[in-house]
């Protein structure tokens, strides 16, 4: 005779069934996981490799707008007949000649430049497709260190004020309350000062600043958990503050941690973005969404729209994504929801 064993399903086990319950969840997923690995093969130069060459006309349009006409490029028609004398109109054109033949001693190379691309060329050239993907590389890539960074502050100094309390705990609260009364701009903005301008910057930047959200809800949670039964059974054995910290008490609260890191990464993008347009954000040589907009700003005055939108319409598709798969991560997660199972 067999008997079936119940075998009880894990934390992630059902919070992985409900994920894949959420049909929306699961389509922002896929979009998360396909910008994730465009990320993985900008890094290795996979793709947008050549975004910095000049390949198309400056201000090139995309494919769906057309080559701009002749008359929109300034062409001048010049005069020709027997009577014309050229040097009325131009006053270097009795030595084109002369120039034309001392030229022809040196080897020149002609560059074919595309008068259309898939989505356009900004003000040098340059493919705007593979500036929006070397773009999302750096914002995603900042975004996702900067939440790490301050997750793992914010964590580790609320479990410390969270479980001991007391002095510690006082002195934390301390520190916590001096970087909530500062305005977050200006924290951020005092901070780049310091740090300057480049990718890790920026991380160390938005990291230092970010963490008191995260501090506030995990020290709540080891408050209201090292009182708990499991957490006394393992002090009553013999296990060390450590262990209990991060043993016992720390898988129970990771949800938080978790949550807090997924909806930071959207919130450091933005950030990004906005430092980088004030030329705070990365160096000149690097690409980011942001820098794109501040470029973008002076072409939309001559009428180059297709910058903008491509930057636009790539980063609202991800921020959007992302939101939107922290709700259901964060559904998903939620202790309360467990019973239901």
């Amino acid at each position: 005779m067999s008997a079936a064993v119940n075998q009880s399903r894990g934390v992630w086990a059902l919070a992985w069934t409900r994920l894949k319950a959420d049909r929306v969840g699961m389509v922002c997923l896929w979009i998360v996981a396909a910008f994730m690995l465009l990320v993985a093969l900008t890094a290795a130069d996979v793709v947008a490799g050549s975004w910095q060459k000049e390949i198309g006309v400056p201000n090139a349009p995309p494919h769906v707008v057309g080559p701009k006409p002749a008359e929109a490029l300034g062409a001048i028609e010049v005069p020709k007949g027997p009577n014309v004398d050229l040097s009325d109109i131009d006053p270097l054109a009795p030595r084109y000649a002369e120039w034309e033949e001392a030229a022809k001693k040196y080897k020149t190379e002609e560059v074919n430049r595309a008068e259309t691309l898939p989505l356009g060329a900004d003000r040098l050239g340059r493919d705007i497709l593979q500036k929006v993907l070397k773009g999302a590389e750096v914002s995603i890539v900042v975004g996702l260190l900067a939440a790490v960074v301050a997750t793992f502050i914010g964590t580790l100094l609320g479990a410390i004020s969270g479980f001991f309390g007391g002095k510690i705990g006082d002195l934390l609260e301390w520190v916590y309350n001096v970087f909530t009364a500062i305005p977050s701009i200006l924290l951020i903005f005092a901070f780049a000062v310091i740090f300057g301008r480049g990718v890790m910057s920026v991380v160390l930047i938005l990291g230092l600043t970010g963490w008191t959200g995260i501090y506030r809800l995990v020290r709540a949670e080891f408050m209201k958990h090292r009182q708990r039964d499991y957490v006394r059974s393992a002090e009553a054995i013999g296990a060390s503050n450590a262990s209990r910290m991060f043993k016992h008490i720390l898988p129970n609260v990771s949800h938080v941690a978790l949550v807090q890191l997924s909806l930071h990464v959207v919130s450091f993008i933005k950030s990004e973005v906005i430092l980088s347009y004030l030329g705070l954000g990365v160096s000149v040589d690097q690409v980011s969404w942001g820098t794109m907009l501040a470029e973008a700003q002076s072409e939309l005055i001559l009428g180059y729209w297709w910058q903008l939108a491509a930057v636009t319409v790539t980063m609202a598709v991800f921020v959007t994504a992302f939101a939107l798969f922290t709700d259901a991560l964060r559904d998903a997660l939620d202790p309360k929801l467990r019973g239901l199972e």
